[in-house]
């Protein structure tokens, strides 16, 4: 993966097989080329060489980008990435648009998720009210709204203070387990990738030999 006219190459050689249901932590220094990764592998960025496949299905083929990525992944950041000027239940709604289904179908699924994040409360909150664990709870219903297979986390705890990163992290585990999710969590934090059951150690760009968690 090169950015600048090919003048920097943010990834090189870079070849990685995750298992469907598989929790893999990917890690590494600053600037080693792991939120590139996973830009890659969610859709958020195209390759200038090579193949990306899920599900059989080669990304070069897919016709329309946009809706095969909110249909297969559910994306999770440090800072929320939430809309400042929605509630909580309109944040959620973002990644239905244009998606089929009723309006009123989606809304009354993220109401189900807000619920199960115990924000049942905040559905007309803005994300300004809110702490930094309801505001991650929002993303993570955000993520789930449209029934993705997989869930892309990019330092999901990095902005969290510790006991709230471990009710995010807990949650996360548990969606895995009783979704039968794929979690793909790229992490500076122990607590996070000594739970995961693969990890991605990466270089300068380059994956080094991955490991079985030490959990």
């Amino acid at each position: 993966m090169r950015f600048d006219g090919g003048a920097v190459t943010a990834l090189n050689g870079v070849s990685l097989s995750i298992a469907e249901g598989e929790f893999v932590a990917i890690t590494g220094p600053s600037g080693c080329g792991k939120s590139t990764l996973l830009n890659l592998l969610g859709l958020l960025d195209q390759p200038t060489s090579g193949e990306i496949i899920v599900a059989t299905k080669a990304y070069s083929t897919v016709s329309d980008a946009s809706l095969f990525r909110r249909q297969q992944f559910g994306f999770v950041f440090q800072s929320f990435h939430l809309l400042p000027t929605l509630s909580a239940l309109d944040n959620v709604l973002v990644p239905t648009i244009g998606c089929p289904g009723a309006r009123r179908d989606h809304a009354s699924r993220a109401r189900r998720l807000l619920t199960q994040m115990g924000l049942e409360r905040r559905l007309d909150h803005f994300p300004g009210v809110m702490s930094g664990g309801e505001r991650q709870r929002v993303a993570i219903a955000r993520a789930l709204i449209n029934d993705p297979k997989a869930i892309l986390a990019d330092e999901p705890t990095g902005s969290l203070d510790s006991a709230t990163a471990a009710e995010v992290l807990n949650l996360l585990i548990d969606l895995r387990r009783d979704r039968g999710l794929t979690l793909i969590v790229v992490t500076h934090d122990a607590a996070v990738s000594n739970l995961a059951d693969r990890l991605v150690p990466m270089r300068d760009g380059k994956l080094l030999e991955a490991r079985q968690s030490p959990q």
